[in-house]
C-alpha cells in the first residue's frame, strides 16, 4: 500500500525486514552460545559481526531518510523504529561480549531460558515487521505484538528467579556482579523488543 509512494530504489520496509532477519540470526547464535558453549570466543565474534551488519542497515536507513522526499510513514516513526530495533542487537552483543571476556563456560539454566525467550521475541518482531507492508490484516500484526509483550513478561519473571537463586546460592560477589550484568543485558534486549512492538502498535492504530 505505502510502497507505491516510494522511489523504487528506496524501501524502508526492506531495511526493517533485513534488520529483523539478522536480529533473529543474532539471538539464535546467542542461544547456541549459552546452550553449547564449546567455542565462546568464536561464538561471540559471530554475534559481533551480526551486530555490525545491523548497524550498517540502521545507518543506511537513516541516510535514506534524509534523502527521500516522500516516506511511507512519518519520518520520526521510521527513525524510532529502526533505532529501537538496533538496540536489540546492541544488548545481545554486550551480553555475548561479557561472557567471552569473563571466560564463562558453565551456564545456569536461567540464562538458557532467557535467551530462548529473547529469541522468541525477536521472531515475533520479525513477523510483525513483515506485516507493515500490508496493513489490510492488522489483527495478525497486533497478535504478534501481544506475543512480544507476553515474552517480555516471561523474561522478567525468569530474571527475578535467576537473581533470587543467585543471591541465595552464590557466595562469590564477583560472580554475582558478572552474572547480574549478563542477565540484565539479555533482559534489556527483550525490553527493546517490547519497545519495537509498542511502536508497531502505534503505526497500526494510526493507519487503521
Amino acid at each position: 500500500m505505502f510502497g507505491r509512494l516510494l522511489p523504487r530504489e528506496t524501501s524502508f520496509f526492506d531495511f526493517f525486514e533485513e534488520h529483523a532477519q539478522l536480529t533473529v540470526r543474532g539471538t539464535a547464535e546467542f542461544v547456541s552460545m549459552v546452550e553449547t558453549p564449546h567455542n565462546i570466543d568464536a561464538q561471540a565474534r559471530r554475534i559481533k559481526e551480526i551486530e555490525h551488519e545491523t548497524d550498517v542497515i540502521t545507518h543506511r536507513c537513516v541516510e535514506a531518510l534524509h534523502k527521500v522526499f516522500i516516506t511511507p510513514i512519518e519520518r520520526d516513526d521510521i527513525y524510532r523504529l529502526i533505532t529501537r530495533m538496533d538496540d536489540i542487537m546492541d544488548f545481545v552483543e554486550a551480553a555475548a561480549e561479557r561472557i567471552a571476556l569473563y571466560e564463562i563456560t558453565v551456564m545456569p539454566a536461567e540464562i538458557v531460558d532467557m535467551a530462548k525467550t529473547m529469541c522468541g521475541a525477536t521472531r515475533a518482531v520479525e513477523e510483525a515487521i513483515k506485516g507493515l507492508r500490508d496493513l489490510k490484516h492488522p489483527k495478525h500484526i497486533l497478535a504478534k505484538c501481544v506475543d512480544i509483550n507476553r515474552l517480555e513478561n516471561e523474561a522478567d519473571a525468569i530474571l527475578r528467579l535467576a537473581l533470587a537463586r543467585m543471591f541465595k546460592e552464590v557466595k562469590n560477589p564477583i560472580e554475582i556482579i558478572k552474572w547480574k550484568e549478563i542477565y540484565e543485558n539479555v533482559e534489556s534486549a527483550t525490553d527493546s523488543c517490547e519497545d519495537v512492538a509498542n511502536i508497531i502498535e502505534g503505526l497500526v492504530l494510526d493507519n487503521a
